[in-house]
């Protein structure tokens, strides 16, 4: 039985090898991760800034679902959307079961209403401060809209990563809709899964410190783009 260091070792190996396998693996997880992120960013943040920027009846309901949606189980997202495209559910004409593409769907399901609620959040604080030159110069709601989103560029990225941070890191609703095919669906999360059981450790574990080394770029990116945009408003 190989030792923690051994196999430490073994796992730097194939990083800095650049095993062929490993890539592969991390270049389909990506992919799928900023396609989804991609889509939700485009669904997301005009939802979240029109509920932030608006008032209209039904506005409180909104918040309320955003906010509970962005617990969402992701088995259970999972299995609605396995349902959804399975062979004898509505979309399975589509042939995307065990597809890239579904994973897609099913993180992009997971992501939007973060990407939407935490959007809302932070229009809904810009939009307090401008809201009365909005109602001065009679700018509309679409305006309105377009002119937060700009002006909050900056926080909304740090929006846009939190959103990839959740999706690069999922695997209950990608194995689920993926099946984890190798060569097809095998994304850096549900490998590590299953090497683990088969024991190997090596690939489980060279995956786990590239996945480690994103989420920490990710969060140190989030972070300083936050330190910029409170440089930049307090400018």
């Amino acid at each position: 039985m190989q030792t923690f260091g051994t196999t430490l070792a073994d796992a730097t190996w194939l990083i800095i090898s650049g095993d062929r396998d490993l890539l592969e693996i991390i270049a389909l997880s990506l992919q799928v991760t900023l396609a989804a992120v991609g889509i939700a960013c485009l669904v997301g943040l005009p939802v979240g800034a029109a509920v932030g920027a608006s008032r209209f009846p039904g506005r409180l309901l909104a918040t309320l679902v955003l906010n509970a949606c962005m617990g969402l189980p992701p088995v259970v997202v999972g299995l609605v959307v396995y349902l959804m495209l399975s062979a004898s559910g509505p979309l399975g004409i589509l042939g995307l079961l065990y597809t890239p593409a579904a994973m897609i769907i099913a993180q992009t399901i997971l992501v939007t209403p973060i990407v939407a609620a935490l959007t809302r959040q932070v229009i809904e604080d810009l939009h307090r401060e401008y809201a009365e030159q909005f109602e001065s110069l009679g700018v509309r709601a679409g305006g309105r809209i377009a002119a937060l989103l700009w002006d909050a560029r900056h926080s909304l990225l740090t929006v846009a990563l939190a959103g990839f941070g959740r999706a690069v890191a999922e695997v209950g609703a990608v194995i689920i809709v993926g099946g984890n095919i190798n060569h097809v669906t095998r994304v850096m999360t549900t490998t590590i899964a299953l090497e683990t059981s088969r024991g190997n450790l090596e690939l489980a574990l060279a995956l786990g410190v590239v996945l480690l080394a994103i989420a920490m770029s990710v969060n140190s990116l989030v972070m300083a783009l936050g330190a910029s945009a409170r440089r930049s408003a307090h400018a």
